[in-house]
């Protein structure tokens, strides 16, 4: 199998052309080239296949074989490769994924894509569409009761479900041993990814996530859209900040109408084939 490795602020996947030729079975894959020892190494695996509806489609698996329905970085990743590896000359290009149709604007400087703008459509507050099962139609600042210590959380959708808490300090926080404790907790049938927020300012905040299926990862591009709108609605920052994950920066805009968009770098890290 020929692949390409790509990263978006440090959220890596092994990207696989499939336009003329499917994986066979991508969820065992995905296991496979995740591997940081044994295999390539990566948080998960993302197909580039055709689309009836969109210029291409994507198909993205956590490092565990899980499917996932969105990924913010990845779907950056997928802008870059379409138009560096000839698949399309066009700047502006739609990518059909389980979450929805989202919309690109490519930024191009010396024939390589250097920024990828995404709209990554609209924040779901509404618990029965996350999933969450709580007592409240939205959970925002909702508090629940975690490995014996009670946090205040933010759940939103991005397609995929988020669940969003502001902490006084980042870097200090054991997320090893916290984030299983939420990705499994009762009241996300679904699982859920988390994010761990430190205000900075009102323009720039500090951002961990846990994503379930692959544990800690330097970034998370629906996670970083989740934490700008639970910014918003309690109030915390403005409608653009700047959001600084462990792997690099993403700039995210939250609209009135609930719209988030996000621009961000993505990297080619290398080309090679692996047996499968």
């Amino acid at each position: 199998m020929k692949f390409t490795k790509m990263q978006g602020c440090g959220n890596d996947y092994i990207y696989v052309n499939c336009m003329e030729k499917m994986v066979e079975n991508p969820a065992k894959a995905a296991v496979q080239v995740s591997d940081r020892h044994f295999g390539i190494g990566s948080d998960g695996l993302i197909l580039i296949c055709p689309s009836d509806v969109a210029d291409f489609r994507m198909e993205m698996y956590n490092a565990d074989g899980s499917e996932g329905k969105m990924c913010g970085n990845g779907v950056r990743c997928i802008a870059k490769y379409v138009y560096e590896y000839g698949l399309t000359e066009k700047q502006q290009i739609s990518i059909e994924t389980k979450s929805g149709i989202k919309e690109l604007d490519l930024t191009v400087q010396d024939g390589k894509v250097v920024l990828v703008k995404v709209d990554m459509g609209k924040a779901v507050f509404t618990a029965s569409e996350i999933p969450a099962e709580a007592d409240a139609d939205t959970l925002i600042g909702y508090p629940v009761k975690v490995a014996g210590k009670e946090y205040h959380i933010t759940c939103v959708s991005m397609g995929n479900p988020h669940a969003v808490t502001f902490v006084e300090d980042t870097k200090s926080l054991p997320l090893e041993k916290i984030g299983p404790e939420f990705e499994h907790h009762k009241m996300f049938p679904d699982r859920v990814n988390t994010e761990f927020v430190q205000v900075l300012n009102r323009k720039e905040v500090n951002m961990r996530v846990w994503e379930r299926g692959s544990g800690e990862t330097l970034a998370c591009g629906t996670g970083a859209c989740a934490v700008a709108a639970a910014c918003v609605v309690n109030g915390k920052t403005e409608r653009e900040i700047t959001i600084h994950l462990l792997g690099g920066d993403l700039l995210l805009r939250y609209e009135e109408d609930g719209t988030v968009w996000m621009t961000g770098p993505a990297e080619v890290v290398c080309d090679g084939e692996i047996d499968i």
